[in-house]
């Protein structure tokens, strides 16, 4: 490689300064960096930790020179463990592939499906010139966390083969005319760091055990068998590496009765402890603890008794669950009380909390089918309030049980939590399900989903599993029968703006990014059975995004600016249309997903709902009603945080943290400023995450979140001594804005909040 027309010429002016610091000639430095047959590796090991060491604002472009030296050491180690030449810098792609399928870190599928001559034709495609593309922190993660190695921890697989080994395996059911070309464009993609795939399919595509999906989210009925059974289901998808999220609604509160015993009931939080400890002992992969959200409705009784005080650190331990994350489902009908005041201005508006199995002994609502319904499953359309009406009637029973509070009280509660912990999550339930565009299964006014995921940016339909049937069968087992509920699983991928727009190949990156999506639903191999059919009958993704900030600093548009929020509903609206033409050209290739036929999608009411009517809108509204959606869901912003810095880019949505900080994990520390900054996008970059007005940030997500079918990970960033009122009304705007959800309350009192790293995608 010629050094001095590296990476647009950031390497070439951090080996210049790179001079003074080592006391030598550029062309000495230069073969420092470059030549694999060097022996001093003590000597690379000293300039990598010089060229670190040098990572700072007013000098960025040393984390080029630092990954040079680390990219180094990976293709020496790879050489040494695969036994090759080093100056190749990669090995022979074949080799790797018996080497690894013959210890079981490789699936056989690879060298099954694939001959010789075709691994040899896709190694060919494989160009290392694109490693250095990496920045250093970014290059470090994915050999720290995701690059195959043997069992004794040993480099095998460097960063180019990872891109084309998830390549041939998201493309290896394709037909074998036209496999090789996606395996080559998903290659392209990746490679070219124009997207990333979420963390279980970076980490688990190719090898023989994990699975490739990111989160997960269960019902839990009111019954032990379903409290229990989904305990066991969030073990398995835990060990597997999957986030999960869990609703409680349904699970009668503290003091009701059990077969007509009053007051035996211990509520929710007993469960809730369960779960944590869950998540604590089963661990994901041996690489991290379980990661599980639960949520609760805001008119449950043990919303008040326990549950908003779960993580906090005042109160009985015995009821504490420290290692779950916490989540509210929000009525549009809660967030109108807490706006209710007298003539002095003090908040009067009242909030009536229930027992769920209480309001169904007595309210003596019921489905079609003759089930019992309750308050948590109606919600309000924008012309008929269907759960304003039921609430109201559950107030006015005279003999139904109700615990009740100042609305504004629940509300403080709520925002200490958050204040103190990031959490619980805020979930508008209303919206959600206005915007759900497969409301068809239950019908308008009927819920069908009652909360998020872990990330709070996955929204589909929901319902519990549950037994229905228990016998011994003629070779004496005993046969449990469980009728699947939809348990959701998401399926995630992002595009990297900074790099996609601005090299304008957006629509090229979208289509082969939903085929790449579709095929996970196919190949993956969930051990939850359920989940596997939900998967496979709605066939849900969650086309993402990440580097917003980044993309805004290079297009030279400030946060704080109507012009953010004009460019974010027109690149939203952008994605969104290549992403449901994809989905549709998909369906026309190998058919719709099951459920299409009398979604909004098919209807084209959902068209018509976000006010798509210019003519190219229109054409494909038309397209989709006659060939269908391969897609039931089609887009998610998940967080993006260690995957983003992997393709050198921003967070997810969020602003930079700081223009220079310090990175910090359980195994490093590292200087880290914001991507290509110059001193032409340092004033884009200036103010930071707690510096900005969040008002700013909520009109940009409610112009992005018109266009995303599902939901956003967004985050709210307030300083330590941010006035309640104020808070308050960062969350009265977020839900007047028509925001699905927000995700944590980050204080600048917090500690850096540990989370999953399943939906970074």
């Amino acid at each position: 490689m010629n050094m001095t027309t590296g990476v647009d010429g950031r390497v070439a002016e951090a080996l210049k300064r790179a001079e003074e610091i080592f006391r030598l000639d550029v062309t000495e430095l230069r073969k420092r960096i470059s030549d694999p047959l060097i022996k001093e590796a003590e000597a690379n090991q000293q300039a990598l930790h010089y060229s670190i060491e040098q990572i700072r604002m007013d000098q960025p472009d040393w984390t080029f020179v630092a990954a040079e030296f680390f990219l180094n050491e990976l293709y020496k180690k790879a050489a040494e463990s695969r036994g090759y030449n080093r100056t190749a810098k990669y090995g022979d792609f074949y080799s790797l592939l018996k080497q690894l399928t013959d210890v079981g870190i490789y699936s056989p599928d690879l060298l099954c499906l694939y001959s010789k001559e075709e691994v040899d034709l896709l190694a060919k495609m494989i160009d290392a010139e694109r490693d250095y593309s990496f920045n250093y922190i970014g290059l470090f993660l994915l050999a720290d966390r995701y690059l195959a190695r043997d069992y004794r921890k040993n480099v095998y697989e460097l960063p180019q083969e990872r891109f084309m080994i998830i390549s041939m395996t998201l493309m290896k059911y394709e037909s074998k005319q036209k496999r090789l070309e996606l395996v080559k464009e998903a290659y392209w993609a990746l490679s070219h760091l124009y997207m990333t795939v979420a963390t279980p399919t970076l980490a688990n595509a190719g090898k023989s055990y994990g699975q490739l999906s990111s989160c997960f989210i269960d019902t839990v009925d009111d019954s032990l068998d379903s409290i229990y059974l989904n305990n066991w289901d969030t073990a398995r998808l835990s060990k597997d590496g999957g986030g999960v999220g869990i609703y409680f609604g349904k699970v009668r509160a503290l003091g009701s009765d059990i077969k007509k015993f009053k007051g035996n009931s211990s509520g929710i939080v007993p469960w809730v402890k369960l779960v944590n400890d869950t998540a604590v002992s089963v661990d994901q992969l041996g690489q991290r603890q379980g990661a599980i959200a639960v949520y609760l409705d805001l008119f449950h009784k043990d919303i008040m008794n326990g549950f908003l005080d779960l993580k906090t650190n005042n109160g009985d331990e015995r009821r504490k669950a420290h290692d779950i994350f916490t989540g509210v489902t929000v009525p549009d009908l809660f967030m109108k009380k807490l706006e209710e005041k007298d003539e002095s201005g003090r908040s009067i508006g009242e909030w009536h909390t229930f027992c769920p199995h209480q309001v169904k002994q007595i309210m003596g609502w019921k489905d079609t089918n003759g089930q019992p319904l309750g308050l948590e499953d109606f919600y309000d359309e924008h012309e008929r309030k269907d759960f304003s009406e039921k609430y109201e009637e559950a107030v006015n029973h005279p003999l139904l049980p109700r615990k009740t509070y100042r609305a504004m009280d629940i509300m403080a509660r709520i925002m200490v939590s958050q204040l103190e912990t990031g959490t619980p999550y805020m979930f508008y339930r209303d919206e959600v399900n206005r915007q759900n565009p497969n409301k068809h299964i239950l019908g308008k006014g009927r819920t069908s989903i009652y909360c998020s995921n872990l990330c709070t940016e996955i929204m589909q339909n929901m319902s519990a599993t549950t037994i229905v049937n228990e016998y011994q069968d003629q070779d004496g087992n005993i046969v449990i029968v469980r009728k699947p509920g939809d348990f959701v699983v998401c399926n995630l991928a992002s595009i990297n703006l900074a790099k996609a727009v601005q090299d304008d190949v957006l629509e090229r990156v979208v289509n082969i990014q939903v085929r790449m999506l579709d095929n996970v639903i196919d190949l993956n191999t969930i051990s939850v059975g359920q989940a596997q059919v939900t998967n496979k009958k709605y066939r849900a993704i969650g086309l993402g995004t990440f580097g917003w900030h980044h993309l805004l600093a290079l297009k030279g548009i400030y946060w704080e600016s109507e012009e953010a929020v004009k460019y974010a509903d027109e690149l939203y609206e952008e994605i969104a249309y290549h992403t449901i033409r994809a989905s549709k050209t998909l369906a026309q290739e190998k058919g719709a997903y099951s459920q299409f036929q009398g979604s909004e999608w098919q209807t084209g009411a959902y068209f018509s709902r976000k006010n798509y009517h210019s003519e190219k809108w229109q054409e494909l509204k038309k397209e989709v009603a006659a060939h269908g959606l391969r897609n039931g869901w089609l887009m998610a912003v998940a967080p993006n945080s260690s995957t983003a810095k992997i393709g050198g880019s921003t967070d997810g949505i969020d602003p930079i943290y700081s223009v220079e900080y310090a990175e910090e994990k359980k195994n490093f520390k590292m200087r880290v400023t914001a991507p290509d900054l110059t001193h032409h996008t340092y004033s884009y970059y200036r103010r930071a995450r707690y510096e900005l007005d969040q008002v700013w940030s909520i009109k940009q997500n409610a112009a992005r979140q018109r266009h995303i079918d599902q939901g956003i990970s967004f985050n709210l960033y307030v300083r330590h001594d941010i006035k309640a009122k104020d808070l308050l009304n960062l969350h009265l705007e977020a839900w007047k804005q028509g925001l699905k959800t927000t995700y944590y309350v980050r204080s600048t009192s917090q500690s850096e909040i540990e989370e999953c790293e399943a939906c970074h995608s």
